[in-house]
């Protein structure tokens, strides 16, 4: 019978010729992933439940550092070392505080191909499906089964289809078309769904714009997101993985629940106001509002090609006195590349602050967070009461329209910055 990705992913890892959306199988785990924030209460229970016994693959067990790096708090340092003792002795991978956001640390060191069947302790495990990996976010005690038995219990999602077409305007990105479709689809609009994104706009993204609409399939409340593997992202999984890397197509009469279309010719760039990301407008709408802090980052637009467009925005120019700008790459990797290019030098010099690779103002607990009343634009992908301090404000952004902002103090279209 015709089948979508997931359903092709779902029957492989579960020995199944096919299996339709709602079965539920027990699949084969490639991957159990964990932070070292969560991490720490896995392990607890792991050897609370099996006392001493071995992982089902240690090969096919990791824990990435990606959250409190380093740690500033004696509880997170403890906890990290928690993780690093639990590794050392069950012999799985450990990522340690030099390496930034655990998916991506993941995807970069090989990790993860198509048809792996992947979970973590992160609600973002999703972006991975721009590798056409079935990759999600559980909680402890399916980890800890998992990662003692090497199988997870699945039902298996329906599949929406999302059709994006049409050529972007100068400065207006992947960013700006997810917050589009949040927009339209709304917060719980792929409730436990999997997604198939298509359309010449999508299919011709590298691996950096994929990510970014991928990772944002989490805040329509879906379970993981696809888009076809082009030789840009061919090319780049062959060199992590060092095999040939087969992609995954769906069957022509495969079944899906829902059919979008969106033509992005004409779009501008979005914001999503307080206090939900599907609160959308056109920038222009808000221009004009003053902001206190920018943040330039997280596992939604970290990359080296979100930097480079930053960069192009602040080059020559300073930050406006009275409003901070802090820029974390999303991982060591692609902090060396944005070094060697000169892209670091150029936000430096704008008067940003520029972290060591972290979730950083992902969320609490980070320096960076808000005042009482502070009003944050933030690349990242959720803006809910709370997320980086009580009582501020967080808008999010793409990266262009983050930079244009900080060059102002105040919310600005980044096709309305002057040259000086």
């Amino acid at each position: 019978m015709p089948s979508t990705i997931v359903e092709k992913i779902l029957a492989h890892a579960s020995g199944k010729k096919s299996v339709s959306s709602s079965d539920k199988v027990w699949a084969n785990v490639d991957l159990v992933a964990m932070r070292d924030f969560g991490g720490p209460n896995v392990i607890l229970k792991y050897e609370q439940e099996f006392d001493d016994e071995p992982v089902f693959d240690p090969n096919k067990v990791a824990i990435t550092f990606d959250l409190h790096i380093p740690p500033r708090q004696i509880k997170e340092a403890n906890n990290q070392k928690i993780c690093r003792e639990f590794a050392r002795k069950k012999g799985v991978h450990l990522f340690d505080i030099n390496k930034g956001i655990g998916q991506h640390t993941l995807l970069e060191h090989g990790m993860v191909k198509p048809y792996d069947v992947i979970i973590g302790t992160d609600s973002h495990m999703n972006l991975l499906g721009v590798a056409e990996a079935f990759s999600t976010g559980v909680g402890i005690t399916d980890i800890v089964a998992a990662m003692r038995y090497g199988k997870l219990w699945y039902r298996v999602p329906e599949t929406v289809k999302i059709k994006v077409s049409g050529e972007l305007k100068k400065l207006v990105t992947p960013k700006d078309v997810i917050l589009h479709i949040i927009s339209n689809l709304g917060t719980d609009g792929l409730s436990y769904k999997a997604v198939e994104f298509e359309g010449n706009l999508v299919e011709n993204m590298g691996v950096d714009g994929r990510i970014t609409l991928l990772s944002m399939v989490t805040e329509m409340d879906g379970k993981i997101g696809f888009i076809k593997p082009n030789k840009l992202v061919l090319d780049f999984l062959k060199e992590k993985v060092g095999d040939e890397v087969k992609p995954i197509e769906p069957d022509k009469g495969a079944e899906y629940s829902d059919d979008f279309e969106f033509d992005v010719t004409d779009l501008e760039p979005q914001v999503a106001c307080p206090h939900s990301p599907d609160n959308v407008k056109n920038v222009r709408e808000v221009e004009g509002t003053p902001i206190d802090q920018v943040f330039i980052g997280s596992c939604t637009n970290g990359r080296l090609e979100d930097l480079r467009v930053a960069a192009s925005i602040l080059k020559g120019k300073k930050v406006k006195k009275g409003c901070r700008l802090i820029v974390t790459p999303s991982t060591m990797e692609v902090a060396k590349k944005a070094l060697e290019e000169g892209v670091i030098q150029t936000i430096l010099e704008s008067g940003a602050v520029v972290t060591n690779p972290s979730c950083a103002l992902c969320t609490i607990g980070h320096p960076g967070v808000l005042a009482s009343g502070d009003v944050t634009l933030s690349t990242s992908n959720r803006n809910y009461p709370g997320k980086i301090g009580k009582g501020g404000e967080i808008y999010l952004v793409s990266p262009a329209t983050a930079a244009a902002s900080a060059l102002y103090g105040e919310i600005m279209d980044p096709r309305d910055v002057k040259d000086e």
